[in-house]
């Protein structure tokens, strides 16, 4: 291929355009060969796990498969639905904790030993002027410290390198004379910590932007999936174009396109890895199949390196999507094999750099010592409608696959539904069983000697029915029989088969619902010891999805603000952390031991120790209300600690009770209702046995009562 027919740009190369690609891309129609070769090899792999889907998703629906077969016997049908009710309990705490205290749980944090921002960087306002560029000599010095101050810089360290490890306060502290690296010393001192601000300033963009890609909504999908099926598949960060509605002065409508890293949800069934892995970090490719319609397909033109004129051929050459045989069972209806759309499969992997250029494919300079690329190529129908490098650096697949609960042998996990699967066939047979019997039993099995009957009778049986009897016929001619009813055994046996489902799926019937809990769940602390010994199973699904799914999530925008985003104030020595399990722990018993430890913590001696507002702010967040709204930051706490001295006036003077006090209350009280202090003796003020007012003289006794007659 000639180079005038590649596209270099940001060292990313694709395949221009093609006016007849029958013709110029004869010598790339290989790469379209290996994709559809490898996309072959991994449905041939998964068919195992597309069995086991199909059988989890009846399961869920309620619905028999063609190889449950009845007897002529059993005429019930019934399907008791535990799998839903149990897949939605495991599906509602995983989002319970994806989107807990209205945050996602990600965080970005600075390492411990950051790398080109300072950790800690303070100054003394109150230093005096003389001393701050004097050493212990009296020589005049630089104003960022001296020989033997402990503050040494590295070598080839200037005043401007210690500005630029200041991150986003490079400006701000550009006139401070006294600046120091590490923490204040003095009380007086004023810390900042660079790295700290650059950590919050990038989780404050990655929230941002998971709020502008409505990524809750993608989440809440593959949260679904994974606890359905054992895998939960997520694609991205993509740049987009979102597209805002604004309408200018005059009322003619003028969007406004802000580009935003687009995070989207997989579905499990349309995603087909390399058979050869375990995890994405193993896998050499993923393809992901893609149906679209007329519409989508062209839509495809207006993102970058996609041929138009070859995604033209293929829509001229009319719809070419196969159904798969599974896609039967996903639809509540019949449907014909004919689908109006077109199947595009979306490859992200290795290809060797050999392979690529004994295709024509001009590889630039700066890659030719690679011996493999990752590339990203889009084919349907046979034809290339993309050829591109991996545009993120470093190049890694942009797929997350969580499972519910690892299968170290496999790449896909091992869902809730598959976990209970035969208990789910056992409920399903003693029901029909109970069934079946409550009906038998329920009705009289009527036997009927139509010799001593008038031949040509109807014999249907209902209330006043009258039979004629043969004369002189000897014997009951009518006999009722009521077959025994063993419902209740049957019952039984579903209640152990219930209670198996529960030790299979690691979730109580209680924890989701279930009411007459008895024995020590019929008090609150007793149901929250089952509850906290519940939530062991579910810990594990939610460290999986710390590891496969929130941290590759975070560690993605992370990347993609890093390369793309020219921010200066979310650039540092940063690192992503998920929170999922931590977020588990149930608020009531977080905000518990946060005030136990608040009370701890307000003994004097031990107060300089804690960081209230730190505590203050997790108190709110275990209430689930915002801290940024209902607590204040350092600087807004001094301005309401003054507010508050103002409103509360000056103190006593000292010796003198404060104000709105009784001086003479000898009880101490303060004019409570709690008695402290000494007890007033007879005659002596605020004794009760006192005849009189409260004098404080001595009372003459009374003259005793007249007798009554």
């Amino acid at each position: 291929m000639a180079e005038d027919e590649i596209n270099l740009e940001d060292d990313a190369i694709a395949l221009e355009d093609s006016k007849d690609s029958d013709v110029t891309d004869v010598e790339v129609k290989g790469i379209a060969s290996h994709v559809m070769s490898q996309f072959k090899k991994s449905e041939d792999y998964r068919y195992d796990d597309e069995t086991r889907w199909v059988r989890a998703y009846r399961n869920y629906r309620g619905i028999y498969g063609p190889d449950v077969q009845f007897t002529e016997a059993e005429k019930s049908r019934v399907f008791i639905k535990i799998t839903k009710t149990k897949t939605l309990a495991a599906y509602g705490q995983i989002a319970d904790v994806l989107f807990a205290g209205n945050k996602f749980p990600i965080s970005i944090e600075p390492t411990e030993l950051p790398e080109g921002i300072a950790k800690d960087v303070s100054f003394d306002p109150k230093e005096p002027q003389e001393l701050r560029n004097q050493n212990d000599s009296g020589d005049v010095v630089s104003p960022y410290g001296f020989m033997g101050d402990g503050k040494e810089l590295p070598k080839g360290a200037t005043a401007k390198s210690l500005q630029d490890m200041l991150g986003p306060l490079g400006e701000k502290l550009e006139d401070v004379e006294n600046l120091k690296e590490g923490s204040g010393q003095t009380p007086t001192a004023i810390t900042y910590s660079p790295a700290m601000i650059a950590a919050k300033s990038m989780e404050k963009q990655i929230m941002d932007q998971l709020q502008e890609s409505h990524a809750n909504k993608h989440l809440r999908s593959t949260a679904f999936e994974m606890s359905l099926f054992g895998t939960g598949v997520m694609k991205g960060p993509f740049a987009v174009d979102k597209e805002y509605p604004n309408w200018d002065e005059e009322g003619e409508y003028s969007p406004v396109f802000k580009t935003i890293p687009q995070v989207s949800h997989v579905s499990v069934w349309n995603f087909y890895p390399d058979p050869d892995s375990t995890n994405i970090e193993q896998a050499q490719y993923i393809i992901e199949r893609h149906k679209m319609s007329r519409s989508e397909l062209r839509a495809l033109k207006r993102r970058p390196y996609f041929r138009d004129n070859v995604i033209e051929e293929v829509i001229s050459e009319g719809e070419n999507y196969t159904k798969k045989y599974w896609e039967d069972d996903l639809i509540d209806y019949n449907q014909d094999s004919y689908v109006e759309r077109f199947e595009v499969l979306e490859y992200w992997g290795m290809l060797d750099t050999e392979m690529l250029e004994d295709q024509g494919v001009d590889i630039p300079k700066e890659l030719k010592d690679f011996e493999e690329l990752q590339v990203n190529v889009w084919v349907s129908g046979g034809r290339l409608l993309r050829v591109v490098l991996n545009p993120f650096k470093p190049a890694k697949i942009p797929y997350m696959a969580a499972p519910y609960e690892l299968n170290p042998y496999s790449f896909f996990g091992i869902g809730l539904a598959e976990n209970m699967d035969d208990t789910q066939t056992l409920m399903n047979g003693f029901m029909r069983m109970a069934v079946d019997n409550a009906v038998l039993s329920g009705n009289l099995l009527i036997e009927v000697d139509e010799t001593n009957l008038v031949p040509g009778q109807d014999l249907s049986v209902y209330p006043g029915k009258v039979f004629r009897r043969q004369g002189g016929a000897p014997g009951q001619a009518i006999f009722g029989t009521k077959f025994p009813n063993v419902s209740n055994e049957n019952l039984q046996l579903f209640d152990k088969a219930r209670q198996l489902a529960d030790e299979s799926t690691g979730l109580p019937s209680f924890s989701h619902g279930q009411t007459g809990v008895s024995g020590v769940g019929r008090t609150a602390s007793g149901i929250s010891m089952l509850m906290n010994a519940a939530s062991g199973s579910i810990k594990t699904v939610i460290k999986n999805v710390d590891d496969y799914l929130l941290k590759p999530l975070g560690e993605g925008l992370f990347r993609f603000n890093m390369q793309f985003n020219f921010n200066p104030e979310i650039r540092g020595d940063l690192e992503v952390h998920a929170r999922g399990t931590e977020s588990l722990m149930a608020n009531e018993v977080r905000s518990q031991r946060l005030m136990q430890f608040l009370q701890t913590a307000s003994n004097p001696a031990l107060a300089p120790f804690a960081k209230f507002n730190y505590i203050i702010r997790e108190i709110a967040k275990a209430m689930d209300l915002d801290p940024s709204k209902v607590t204040n930051n350092m600087d807004e706490a001094v301005l309401q600690a003054e507010l508050l001295k103002q409103f509360q006036g000056p103190p006593p003077p000292q010796g003198q009770a404060p104000a709105g006090a009784n001086p003479m209350d000898p009880t101490g009280a303060g004019g409570g209702t709690i008695g402290t202090g000494q007890v007033p003796q007879p005659n002596e003020q605020g004794f009760s046995g006192n005849g009189q007012a409260n004098t404080g003289q001595p009372q003459t006794p009374s003259q005793p009562p007249a007798p009554t007659q």
